[in-house]
């Protein structure tokens, strides 16, 4: 698996470089003694910065829009059947999926399809699993048509996660496994499906984006 930084990532990353290397620099004139144990703690809290900006890439192994794949890394945190209020305001199979600051953070397409809604909401910050951060937080929705139906993707922003950031556009065609956005610090992303859709995950189960069949329609 090759390893990338996400775009995301690169100003942050070059800023704590170099406040990192005063830092080190200053540690040297000001208290010797306590430069390598300094070094060494700089090198792991950049490192920690690092892994959580990685892209890995992953190719989809079969393209099928039968086929729902996880938009994300994380824990499988919520499995049910629920009124969808936002835009197809009907019942709904929800899959979430919460990432914590340790997996990758980037979203991706889980299906092929054209974008029929987005929309980007203002929020609050609670915590992920929370049930009401769903329709309480800052989050985005979006609509992916597949000709005779839809599913619906929320990226939610957590309480460490205050930005959330999103490629794509209503009316674009996007193709599943492509990234679609991203998310920092922490967060959660759910899935509507229609009632008929198997599922293929269960709860606490762990999964990886373009990898991980969350569903078949």
């Amino acid at each position: 698996m090759l390893f990338r930084i996400h775009k995301e990532g690169y100003a942050l990353l070059a800023i704590s470089a170099l406040i990192l290397v005063a830092l080190n620099f200053a540690i040297v004139e000001l208290a010797p003694v306590a430069f390598y144990p300094v070094l060494v703690l700089s090198l792991v809290f950049y490192a920690i910065i690092l892994q959580f900006f990685r892209n890995p890439v992953r190719s989809i192994e079969v393209t099928d829009n039968h086929i729902v794949y996880a938009p994300a890394d994380g824990k499988v945190c919520v499995i049910e059947e629920t009124i969808e209020s936002e835009y197809f305001k009907d019942k709904r199979l929800q899959v979430s999926i919460f990432m914590s600051p340790f997996n990758v953070h980037v979203n991706r397409n889980p299906v092929s399809g054209i974008v029929n809604y987005f929309r980007y909401h203002k929020g609050k910050y609670l915590v992920a699993w929370h049930p009401k951060s769903s329709t309480e937080n800052e989050r985005t929705t979006i609509v992916y048509g597949l000709g005779n139906t839809e599913i619906l993707m929320r990226q939610i922003a957590g309480a460490l996660a205050k930005r959330i950031k999103w490629y794509i556009g209503e009316g674009q065609q996007v193709q599943q496994g492509g990234d679609m956005g991203f998310i920092k610090f922490g967060s959660r992303v759910d899935l509507y499906l229609p009632l008929d859709a198997k599922i293929e995950v269960k709860m606490d189960e762990m999964v990886k984006g373009n990898k991980t069949i969350i569903a078949r329609l």
